[in-house]
């Protein structure tokens, strides 16, 4: 009876202390693993952050649309593509790509190399489609694959999604306001109503933070159908920023009924 209970005691305690030794194998295995994550992560992600650095300043300035001498962007595409993909790659590096690509395919456009421009515009349509899967929220991204997908297949009524998604993630962006107008503007009348009055905002802002030559180009070129609307939205301005523009556009003779400024002779003088 008592050797009995000792036996069943013995096996008992046996039960438990395995019991206990299988969390704690556990954890020094789970312990073990995250040490060597924390070793192979930064050998996977430095060279992501190494290859962003120099092309960091280099983005900013294709977004501003900045100019480049000829053959720049061309020869670091070149090192850049020369150099395998880091395992780890930061979103900020993918969009830098994707905008040295596509700037490179306009330079050969411009350059009437079409055999050339196309191929990159291929490619460049490519590496904003991977760009915008690790930033689905960059507003430029999407205008831009809007842009190179309509000057590669032509105006098509599924792509104004890409023109949606831009004005959804950034509606009050600058660089991005500068270009998109125009963009918008060129489509105005197949927008949405609600995104027509965005088009018209983003219109008058650009007269409100000083953009006065980028506006009355694009009111005199693609936005000169819709010009009594997109002067109409001008009423929420001040009056010297309308009396700036009404200035800007006398001086080409465009003679346009601005909200709240007399046609004054001396503008056309």
């Amino acid at each position: 009876m008592v050797a009995n209970t000792t036996r069943n005691t013995t096996q008992g305690m046996g039960t438990w202390i395995n019991c206990r030794a299988v969390p704690k194998a556990f954890v020094r295995v789970m312990l073990l693993f995250v040490a060597v994550v924390g070793t192979l992560w930064p050998l996977a992600a430095v060279p992501s952050f190494w290859l962003t650095a120099p092309i960091r300043e280099v983005s900013l300035q294709i977004m501003a649309d900045d100019r480049f001498r000829p053959g720049v962007l061309g020869d670091m595409l070149i090192r850049l593509n020369a150099n395998s993909r880091p395992a780890v790659v930061q979103p900020e590096l993918q969009s830098a790509l994707a905008l040295v690509t596509l700037r490179t395919a306009e330079e050969a456009l411009h350059r009437k190399n079409p055999d050339e421009g196309d191929r990159a515009m291929e490619a460049s349509e490519g590496e904003l489609r991977l760009a915008l899967q690790v930033n689905p929220a960059d507003s430029f991204l999407w205008l831009m694959l809007y842009s190179v997908v309509t000057r590669r297949s032509g105006f098509d009524f599924d792509i104004i999604g890409y023109l949606d998604r831009s004005y959804a993630s950034g509606p009050n962006e600058g660089w991005v306001v500068l270009r998109r107008n125009r963009l918008a503007l060129a489509i105005f009348s197949l927008l949405s109503k609600s995104r027509q009055q965005e088009v018209l905002a983003e219109f008058a802002a650009l007269i409100n933070n000083g953009f006065i030559e980028e506006a009355a180009i694009n009111l005199t070129s693609v936005g000169w159908v819709e010009r009594e609307r997109l002067l109409e939205s001008l009423k929420q301005l001040d009056v010297a920023s309308r009396e700036i523009f009404a200035k800007r556009l006398a001086r080409d003779g465009v003679r346009v009924s601005i909200p709240g400024i007399e046609q004054d002779e001396r503008y056309w003088r």
